[in-house]
């Protein structure tokens, strides 16, 4: 009996220790003011508490990689660049092989553009609005109603809130069968207070020559052309830090200049100064540029705004979600493709039938100078002989 008793009151002995052990005081929750104030201090813009020397180290570090980004993608620029004459835009007048030959373009390349451009916006913006709703699983009133709400309401945002979205799709139509690639930026405009999807060109986003899709890059330039004014407006607002900034006068690209080609735009005698801001949405360790040796710590998802002409970062803002514990970052970019090509980029028409345009353009106008050399008489003058307008030479030959 007494062994009996001991091992009852070892028995209550553990059960009194482990209530003990699993004891766990409660604190008081977290006040509204508290979340606001936490969350807040997450959104915040980094660069406002950073040393100065640390903003310089991660500049010059972040322009390096930017620059080498573009360099190593400088040979699609060029083809890209020298297949737009390929359109027949602009009109020149030949001096070669005589004063007035043929200065005609095939319309090969310009007639494939056109009718994809006016296929896809037919099927991609359809009168009734471009979204869709399907309902997976099992079929219910309910989910039908919800899914033709969500119809609804989507296509009216796109179609009557978001004022840019249809003539931007209608231009990166236009430039997708060119370039073989462009993009859309969709993100919450906090000025309009609504949603914004507007077209980027490929030539203003920057990626690693490594790179193959956007969602695994570790490191998206978007080069962003804004005026004085408008880097104002986003330092007083509090998005931009308040420093000053020199403006200069950016280099243009054979890219930029083409365009103006054919658009038949030139500049004028007064100097245009532009701010040429990079928005980089980058995994990075903010750590790494404060010390000398890098750490080993994961990297995680920022934007970082830097004005290339002063190398000033402008903000830094985390680019993932407070409650997220994974920190994925949030994806602001869509890439469309033409056909998808080899690398990053993807296949145009300029380069499936560039080469076809271009020998079309050569044979039609050997045929019309070859018309005009044999239906215009030439010949040469003596000095004996009188004839009128004795000063204008024969043409062609």
């Amino acid at each position: 009996m007494a062994e009996i008793e001991k091992v009852k009151d070892s028995i209550e002995e553990n059960k009194n220790d482990t209530e003990q052990e699993v004891t766990v005081e409660i604190g008081e929750p977290a006040s509204p003011e508290q979340v606001a104030e936490s969350s807040e201090n997450f959104y915040a813009n980094l660069a406002e508490d950073m040393d100065e020397r640390t903003l310089q180290r991660l500049s010059k570090q972040l322009v390096d990689d930017y620059k080498k980004d573009k360099i190593s993608r400088k040979d699609w620029e060029q083809g890209y660049t020298k297949g737009l004459d390929l359109l027949g835009f602009k009109y020149t007048e030949m001096t070669r092989p005589f004063k007035g030959s043929a200065s005609v373009t095939h319309p090969l390349l310009a007639e494939a553009v056109t009718q994809f451009q006016a296929q896809a916006y037919k099927e991609l913006i359809p009168s009734d609005g471009p979204v869709r709703a399907k309902v997976i699983g099992a079929l219910s009133k309910d989910k039908v109603d919800q899914a033709d709400r969500v119809k609804e309401y989507m296509n009216y945002m796109l179609m009557n809130e978001m004022e840019e979205y249809t003539p931007e799709m209608d231009q990166l139509l236009f430039y997708l069968p060119l370039a073989g690639s462009a993009f859309k930026k969709c993100y919450y405009d906090e000025v309009m207070q609504r949603a914004v999807s507007k077209f980027i060109p490929a030539e203003d986003l920057v990626v690693p020559y490594y790179a193959t899709d956007l969602m695994d890059c570790e490191r998206i330039t978007h080069v962003i052309k804004m005026s004085e004014n408008e880097i104002l407006k986003k330092q007083k607002a509090g998005f931009y830090r308040d420093v000053e900034l020199k403006p200069v006068a950016p280099e243009k690209s054979d890219l930029q200049k083409k365009y103006q080609e054919l658009e038949g735009v030139t500049p004028s005698g007064d100097k245009q100064y532009t701010y040429q801001i990079l928005e980089m949405h980058i995994d990075c360790n903010l750590d790494d540029f404060e010390y000398d040796q890098p750490s080993r710590e994961v990297k995680v998802p920022y934007i970082i705004t830097i004005d290339e002409g002063s190398g000033e970062v402008l903000s830094i803002y985390r680019n993932f979600d407070m409650e997220d514990q994974l920190k994925r970052r949030k994806e602001y970019f869509v890439h469309f493709k033409f056909l998808p090509g080899l690398g990053f980029y993807g296949f145009g028409l300029i380069h499936m039938i560039g080469g076809l345009s271009r020998t079309a353009t050569q044979a039609l106008r050997q045929l019309l100078d070859a018309g005009t050399l044999s239906n215009l008489p030439a010949g040469f003058k003596s000095r004996g002989i009188r004839i009128r307008d004795d000063d204008q030479p024969f043409q062609p030959c």
